[in-house]
């Protein structure tokens, strides 16, 4: 068997373990799941507020946006966090030393990312649904939409987060990304329309993923009336596309050669100096 396939078939079991562990322990589960929680319940005090004498309240324009904010926030960090913290501790030059070491942890890492995120993604969407209302997948189309924009979203964040993580240095360093990350959420239409917005920050927002992601799910999941209230009054199918698409190709065509260099200055020193540093800082 090819020594690479071989690693990427280690990699999908190492993926599914990780993810068994993810979902069974209980710190684990909270952190998946809380601040998701936390906004399914400011939609649902929400959900008797009509946006603009319109049919849809608030919280149904909301519901939509939520799921595109966690496909592409949390398929970010699905990556960038454990690849910080994996280097701080061992974990990736211990398998550096294997070989096709790095190949199986690559593919372990993008499966759990990912799978994680899907279960997010569903439950929301079913107690979103459930609990707030206005949302659906009603015929073909919609699920065609609903399956291309998720895979197009996480195929933009998952070598995002991969790259990020690379070059970041510390825990310190991802907490404070947070930070701009949260500022994007703020201004990506996600709880309220973009058309609210001034001109000058919807032009920033449609530059990064998490508007068109929350787009695209609003397309599949809301009814025709409420493209009513986007930008150009459109759920601009083809601009959705080509963003997602854009930020996929350059994750993908940067993501390796940035995980390749940082995997060749990978050593026992670097991880010492690592730690060190981060002694100093907690001293």
């Amino acid at each position: 068997m090819n020594a690479t396939v071989h690693a990427a078939r280690v990699g999908l079991t190492r993926g599914r373990i990780e993810l068994r562990q993810l979902f069974t322990a209980a710190p684990d589960l909270i952190g998946q799941f809380l601040t998701p929680a936390i906004s399914l319940v400011v939609l649902y005090l929400l959900r008797n507020r009509e946006y603009a004498g319109g049919d849809l309240s608030i919280a149904e324009l909301a519901l939509p946006g939520l799921i595109g904010s966690i496909v592409v926030f949390n398929g970010l960090f699905a990556i960038t966090n454990v690849l910080v913290l994996d280097r701080e501790d061992g974990t990736l030059l211990r398998a550096k030393a294997v070989p096709g070491g790095m190949t199986g942890y690559f593919v372990g890492k993008v499966v759990a990312g990912a799978g994680s995120v899907l279960v997010q993604v569903v439950v929301v969407l079913l107690v979103g649904m459930a609990v707030i209302g206005g949302s659906s997948l009603e015929g073909l189309g919609a699920w065609v939409t609903f399956a291309w924009v998720l895979v197009l979203s996480l195929l933009a964040a998952l070598p995002i987060g991969a790259i990020l993580g690379a070059v970041l240095d510390g825990p310190r360093a991802t907490f404070l990304l947070t930070m701009p990350l949260m500022g994007l959420v703020a201004i990506s239409g996600i709880f309220y329309p973009l058309t609210s917005l001034p001109g000058w920050l919807q032009g920033v927002a449609q530059v990064f993923p998490m508007y068109w992601s929350g787009l695209g799910m609003r397309s599949a999941l809301l009814p025709p009336e409420a493209e009513a209230v986007e930008i150009g009054e459109s759920w601009r199918h083809l601009e959705t596309a080509a963003v997602l698409g854009a930020w996929a190709l350059v994750g993908v065509l940067v993501a390796p050669v940035v995980l390749r260099r940082m995997a060749r200055h990978e050593s026992g020193s670097s991880m010492a100096a690592r730690r060190e540093k981060a002694m100093q800082r907690a001293f």
